[in-house]
């Protein structure tokens, strides 16, 4: 990413997790390893993470990467399924392998094979009960909106650009409306079967100044589909004061999937950390 859009505070991914150690880098061949990265990309260029067929994915990309480097085909899964243009800094997935590549090589030699779009940061070893996806507390995605009248070519492709000023203290008061487990069918697209609507919010909030870079930062356990840019598209327009937080809550009360309008672009949505219970450290998960 340029700029300072997507920092990393204190120097850290923020990635925890739960998993547990229980190989060796010199292990067997014959023995299958679960190896777990944290994946930073540029979505622009891909119809999201998730394999399509007939279209660039980051799932697929890594996969190619990873037969490059071991001679073995394995298949990656991801701890959130980003959508088409969507950015990620700190996406988590995690393939086996009975490769003996030393765990400290992975992220060299996966970087040398993958596009410059897609950057493995970091590379660990982890128990085979471990899984990426059920094992997450919960996800962080940010949206960046730039509020100012010129758009910003150095930042071009991350953010969504808005020049008349927001209110931003509508857009918290809003935001405080979903806060904790509530059905956000209004905030889905109407993709059948949608399963269950009921998420946790553990955050939402808006925070920056006028004239700069605004950023919506929402955590929870999961997410539905298209359900963050929905959020951002409904929180604008009650920064615009084109909708009130009254009305907002009542589109959110109505669990009405689809309701939640306008979609906000892929462009400013990234996925910036995905928690789990503990810490990762150094090269192993114990």
């Amino acid at each position: 990413m340029k700029l300072n859009l997507l920092h990393r505070p204190n120097g850290s991914t923020g990635t925890k997790s739960m998993m547990q150690d229980g190989y060796s880098d010199k292990q067997s061949s014959l023995t299958a390893r679960q190896i777990v990265l944290i994946v930073e990309y540029d979505g622009t260029s891909y119809a999201g993470f998730q394999l399509q067929k007939n279209s660039p994915s980051i799932q697929g990309e890594l996969e190619k990467s990873i037969k490059k480097l071991t001679g073995e085909f394995a298949r990656v899964y991801g701890s959130s399924r980003t959508d088409s243009g969507v950015h990620a800094l700190g996406q988590v997935v995690s393939f086996k392998t009975t490769s003996d590549i030393e765990i400290s090589a992975y992220t060299g030699g996966l970087n040398y094979y993958l596009p410059d779009d897609i950057s493995v940061t970091r590379a660990f070893r982890a128990s085979p009960e471990f899984n990426v996806r059920r094992n997450a507390v919960s996800r962080e995605y940010r949206y960046f909106i730039l509020n100012r009248e010129a758009r910003s070519p150095l930042e071009q492709g991350f953010y969504m650009h808005l020049k008349g000023r927001l209110d931003i203290d509508a857009m918290n008061q809003a935001c405080g409306c979903m806060v904790g487990r509530h059905d956000f069918s209004s905030f889905a697209s109407p993709i059948s079967p949608l399963g269950s609507t009921w998420r946790h919010l553990e955050t939402a909030r808006v925070a920056g100044d006028e004239g700069s870079m605004l950023v919506f930062t929402v955590v929870a356990n999961a997410f539905l589909p298209h359900q963050v840019r929905n959020m951002v598209g409904s929180l604008v327009r009650v920064g615009q004061g084109k909708m009130t937080v009254k009305e907002f809550k009542s589109i959110m009360e109505a669990r009405t999937p689809g309701l939640a309008q306008p979609t906000a672009p892929a462009r400013g949505l990234v996925l910036y950390r995905v928690n789990y219970a503990k810490e990762l450290k150094g090269d192993s998960l114990e």
